[in-house]
């Protein structure tokens, strides 16, 4: 690997864990602490995520338990899960919430693999803008006479290799995901 894709490496395996990240929070039908990644809860004045105040447990492939540790935030968090419109039945149990995960339809789960596709599309223009760095990192060093002509082509050749890799990277993430979420 050219010392160009090694400077901006990072930003290529940030772009793989952001979506990553990105698509744990779709739901699949069934119960997964990461559905909640996004709810943020009013505690004691400020916003903060749900997973800072309560324990979350997956009570089996339909339901989840969240627990505050403080029970003075229950119906705030309540209300931060019911806020998120995340499609999941909430009951609260006096000293814990209830999650219930109904099932899916068909056509949720169409509609669900659009976003992730859609995800998938975000992921890949950010591997195209560091693509489009490095490539104009290598035509300046072209143009300032710091690498030849034959190794300007080898390492754009090496560029494009490295990125149909985390291209496909992303592609399988993607597989793996539309099959949970159609998965019934």
């Amino acid at each position: 690997m050219n010392k160009y894709i090694q400077a901006k490496n990072n930003d290529l395996k940030d772009a793989i864990e952001f979506f990553k990240k990105d698509i744990s929070s779709l739901r699949t039908g069934r119960a997964n602490p990461s559905l909640l990644d996004g709810v943020m809860i009013d505690s004691y004045g400020v916003k903060t995520p749900i997973q800072n105040v309560a324990s979350i447990t997956v009570a089996d492939g339909r339901s989840m338990t969240v627990t505050p540790w403080d029970k003075s935030v229950l119906k705030e968090a309540e209300k931060g899960i019911v806020d998120a419109n995340l499609g999941v039945g909430v009951v609260n149990e006096g000293d814990k919430l209830r999650i219930s995960i109904p099932m899916m339809t068909e056509e949720n789960r169409r509609e669900l693999v659009k976003k992730l596709n859609e995800k998938m599309e975000k992921g890949r223009v950010s591997l195209r803008q560091a693509r489009d760095d490095i490539k104009n990192s290598i035509e300046e060093a072209f143009k300032k006479k710091e690498v030849s002509e034959d190794d300007k082509f080898k390492f754009i050749t090496e560029l494009d290799e490295a990125i149909r890799e985390y291209n496909e990277q992303l592609k399988a993430l993607r597989d793996g995901k539309e099959k949970d979420i159609m998965t019934i």
